[in-house]
């Protein structure tokens, strides 16, 4: 039995094989955690989605269970999950009306590269699945941003907004609208996560506009789609791998800049609403190698149940020569004056949070 957090470690479940659940999130149901992420395999094959999406419990969130494949991939070519697709930072929740647990992700079809930039949906009535994939597109086609500016509240000529741009910062990107160009198909949706406020909405946040601007849709009440109310978030600031969390009425978030698999400093914000204005902290981390986030990346920000104030935030380290051998960091969030530091610790426990 394991009864502490070795970031940066091979973590074994309790079959003792190396937890296979990369960009995840994690959903707390009936006192028991569920862990849910890619499912690499060796080499660099594994970064495309060769199974699917893998499912973990654990009462403790150090001991974990292989629940087995929540979500498999498709041997129909045809369908937009098939095998070989790109499926990337699935999220879990539960939709307290319906009863039913829904997920998200980022989808990339087979063949496209990262051109099509959409979103997945799967709803299962367990928890731990099978999940039925119910479609992918590209989120509020057809609709403004409540906050869009009037410069941007046009179509532009296609031919002026052509071409294929990298996931990269470029300054071509931050001149063209990349928004109004996408208006009528639907948003680009790459890095993303959930978010489930104290009222029962839920909200998704993606990167989006060539990675340029993070978008933040209010989901419907079934959680199934946009409900074609969004904002920009962090326009032109080039931001992915958005984590979010709420305490004492504040909205913290964590993001990347978009440097492809390379660990970069990681970039914190702060907001009275999800909705924003979002105020940016600047990097979180703290000591040697802070600089690239202790070579890790952000996934998602974990309120740990039964304990006051405790928040984990998830990092991936990832190993893209050989995917499957990609380790977790896990590191306690501390709060203080309105914001939060994350320090490399070789190892710690959850009495941590007193």
């Amino acid at each position: 039995m394991l009864h502490k957090f070795t970031p940066g470690a091979i973590w074994p479940d309790t079959s003792g094989v190396h937890i296979n659940a990369h960009g995840g999130g994690l959903l707390y149901h009936d006192k028991t955690y569920y862990w849910f992420g890619e499912h690499k395999i060796e080499g660099r094959a594994g970064n495309k989605a060769m199974v699917g999406v893998h499912c973990y419990a654990s009462l403790d969130l150090y001991n974990w269970e292989d629940m087995g494949i929540a979500l498999p991939v498709s041997d129909d070519p045809d369908s937009d999950i098939t095998r070989g697709c790109v499926l990337e930072r699935p999220k879990v929740i539960t939709n307290a009306a319906t009863g039913r647990f829904v997920m998200w992700f980022h989808l990339e079809l087979k063949g496209q590269g990262y051109t099509a930039a959409r979103s997945g949906v799967a709803v299962s009535d367990s928890v731990t699945g099978p999940y039925t994939f119910v479609g992918s597109f590209r989120p509020n086609a057809g609709v403004w941003p409540d906050n869009v500016s009037p410069d941007e509240r046009h179509v532009p000529d296609p031919a002026v907004v052509q071409g294929e741009f990298s996931g990269g910062p470029r300054d071509v990107v931050d001149r063209l609208n990349i928004l109004g160009r996408d208006f009528a198909g639907g948003q680009m949706a790459r890095d993303m996560t959930l978010f489930v406020d104290d009222d029962g909405q839920a909200y998704h946040l993606y990167a989006s506009e060539e990675n340029s601007t993070l978008q933040i849709s209010l989901l419907t009440e079934d959680y199934l789609a946009p409900a074609g109310t969004y904002v920009r978030a962090f326009p032109k600031r080039h931001m992915e791998a958005p984590a979010i969390c709420k305490r004492q009425g504040r909205y913290y978030f964590i993001g990347s800049d978009c440097t492809g698999w390379a660990p970069n400093a990681a970039r914190s914000a702060v907001a009275d609403s999800v909705w924003g204005p979002w105020t940016e902290l600047g990097n979180p981390c703290v000591g040697e190698d802070s600089e690239i986030t202790f070579g890790g990346q952000s996934t998602y920000i974990l309120p740990v149940a039964g304990k006051d104030d405790a928040y984990i935030a998830m990092f991936d380290i990832w190993r893209p020569e050989n995917a499957v051998d990609g380790r977790y960091l896990w590191l306690p969030m501390r709060f203080n004056d309105g914001r939060f530091e994350l320090h490399s610790v070789p190892e710690w426990d959850l009495s941590t949070f007193g």
